[in-house]
């Protein structure tokens, strides 16, 4: 019999561990990963309304309207007018605060909360 320093490899039970790892993360990986791209579509459309000249001295209904323009011509989603917010502090930006859930396997689903701002030009 050979010792057990001298055996190497992976037995099949180990094997069948390490596969159901692997294509468990691809999985949650292929149902989260389109939402985090959807969302930096969102902040590409918030800087380009954000970088206007001018947009902070818009009224908030104006800039929220051209940004929701833009965001359904880009497809985007999970995004609504009462997500928007225009914040005029020391300084104007805008806010977008939106929650998007994805049904993963059986009752169990992943809520990913999304909170950005961007400070408007003058």
């Amino acid at each position: 019999m050979k010792s057990l320093q001298n055996q190497r490899g992976l037995s099949l039970l180990g094997f069948i561990f390490i596969l159901v790892l692997v294509l468990f993360f691809t999985y949650i990986g292929i149902k989260l990963v389109p939402i985090y791209l959807n969302h930096m579509s969102v902040m590409s459309e918030v800087k380009a309304v954000a970088s206007q000249p001018g947009s902070a001295n818009k009224p908030p209904n104006t800039i929220r309207r051209e940004l929701l323009r833009r965001m359904s011509v880009s497809y985007i989603d999970h995004v609504e007018p009462q997500h928007i917010t225009i914040e005029r502090a020391d300084q104007v930006r805008i806010v977008v605060k939106y929650d998007v859930q994805q049904h993963l396997i059986g009752n169990i689903d992943a809520i990913v909360r999304f909170n950005s701002a961007e400070p408007l030009r003058n």
